[in-house]
This record gives structure tokens, C-alpha cells and sequence, in this order.
């Protein structure tokens, strides 16, 4: 051995299943799968796009019970300096979220637009609540963020789920 350790993956979800099997839920937990996944080419090049991100996570706030529930979104051009991200799953024993650009790229995105690579970052990011329910993100959710990437004359949306 060398002295070099090697870390193995992390299963999530094992590891979201054992997580809902100790808050006493009777089934195991399954992630939603879509068969049918509505995406289209591109109209135009890259470069030419408006891009926006959609974030999973919620604007900040100091009392976790009063986190939103509910579509929001922020200005593109003032990113925020943290967001709430407590309520969420994710492997909080191997990262953390209190570099909001590792999880919420808008500098990284502003500087593409910048050199070219894209043609405009959306004057807004957009947040979807997790709430673990395949119904609402189709029949509520993703036709708000939608609504809002119409309005925003949005071309293509990156999702950046934590």
C-alpha cells in the first residue's frame, strides 16, 4: 500500500432508503423514473441560448420550519450568498453546501456568457421544492418553472439538484 486511500462510491440510494426506513416508512423508497422524457434539441446554438439554472434548494431563512414550500426564484445577478439546504437529503457526512457556486454555478454561467460559450444568463434561477412526490413536480412544479422560463424567454435550463 502506498499511503494513498481510496474512497468507494456512495450508494444514495441505499442510503436514502435506509434514511426513510428509520423515519418508519412501510415501503422502500423509489426513485421516480420517466419513460417518456420531454426534452427537445436545441432551436438554436449554444451560444446563442439564455440559459437559466433550477436549484432544488430554498432561499435562506434562520427558523428550518419556515423554509419555502412552494416555486420561487432570485436574481440571476445577485447570487445569493447562502441558501437552505437543511431540509435536504444528501450526503452531509462528505460535502457540505456553503459554497453556494458548487451547487449554484451563476458566476461560473455569467462567465460563459462573458467568452461566448452561451448567449445570456436568464435574469433569474429558479427554486423547486423537494418534497419527494413525482405527482406534484409533474402536475404543479415543472409547469410553474416552465411558465417562468417562458416569461424569462429562456432557451435551455440546467437543473442543479443537491
Amino acid at each position: 500500500m502506498t499511503g494513498t486511500t481510496h474512497r468507494t462510491h456512495v450508494s444514495y440510494i441505499d442510503r436514502t432508503r435506509r434514511y426513510y426506513a428509520a423515519l418508519g416508512y412501510p415501503k422502500p423508497y423509489v426513485y421516480a423514473r420517466y419513460h417518456d422524457v420531454p426534452f427537445a434539441p436545441l432551436a438554436k446554438p449554444l451560444s446563442a441560448s439564455r440559459v437559466a439554472l433550477v436549484t432544488t434548494a430554498s432561499p435562506w431563512c434562520d427558523d428550518p420550519a419556515q423554509h419555502v414550500h412552494s416555486v420561487w426564484s432570485g436574481s440571476s445577478a445577485i447570487p445569493p450568498d447562502k441558501l437552505f439546504t437543511d431540509n435536504l437529503a444528501w450526503d452531509k457526512e462528505s460535502t457540505h453546501t456553503r459554497d453556494v457556486e458548487s451547487f449554484l454555478p451563476l458566476r461560473k454561467l455569467a462567465d460563459a456568457a462573458a467568452n461566448g460559450r452561451i448567449g445570456s444568463v436568464s435574469p433569474r434561477f429558479y427554486g423547486v421544492p423537494t418534497e419527494y412526490s413525482q405527482n406534484r413536480t409533474v402536475s404543479k412544479d415543472a409547469p410553474a418553472v416552465l411558465a417562468m422560463c417562458h416569461e424569462d424567454a429562456v432557451d435551455v435550463a440546467l437543473i442543479a439538484a443537491l
